[in-house]
């Protein structure tokens, strides 16, 4: 079972969405987890709306620090465009996707950034499965 973390700076939008789409489409082959470097405290409504457009529900996630993590050797860390402000975390992979963040956008941006990320975490899981 691999692990794989989801980091942006405030755990709203991105992140969220992307720890989501591992959950879901990586269902028994990893675990999956978000967090932020100031978290927001909550996760975006849209975020959850678009999400739930594609049957993944969003309810029950919370917006959450680096302290929230569990204590495990990360196989892969996924920095969703935040630079310095992501701190490092150890991993056995880093990967960096600049995704630009939906934050105050129209709905049709956050559906963009759900299809993109959906795209890159399918990836991700291809190359985990066939590494």
């Amino acid at each position: 079972m691999k692990h794989i973390v989801f980091v942006c700076v405030e755990n709203s939008c991105r992140s969220q969405m992307a720890e989501a789409w591992a959950r879901h489409l990586g269902r028994g082959r990893v675990r999956a987890w978000s967090a932020g470097s100031r978290p927001s405290g909550e996760v975006n409504p849209l975020a959850r709306q678009v999400m739930r457009e594609r049957g993944i529900d969003l309810t029950e996630a919370v917006s959450k620090g680096f302290e929230a993590l569990p204590e495990v050797t990360w196989d892969v860390v996924v920095t969703m465009g935040c630079g310095d402000q992501c701190p490092w975390l150890p991993a056995r992979a880093r990967v960096q996707w600049d995704i630009p963040d939906p934050k105050g956008q129209p709905i049709e941006v956050f559906r963009q950034v759900r299809d993109e990320i959906e795209r890159r975490v399918r990836e991700l899981l291809e190359a985990l499965d066939s590494a």
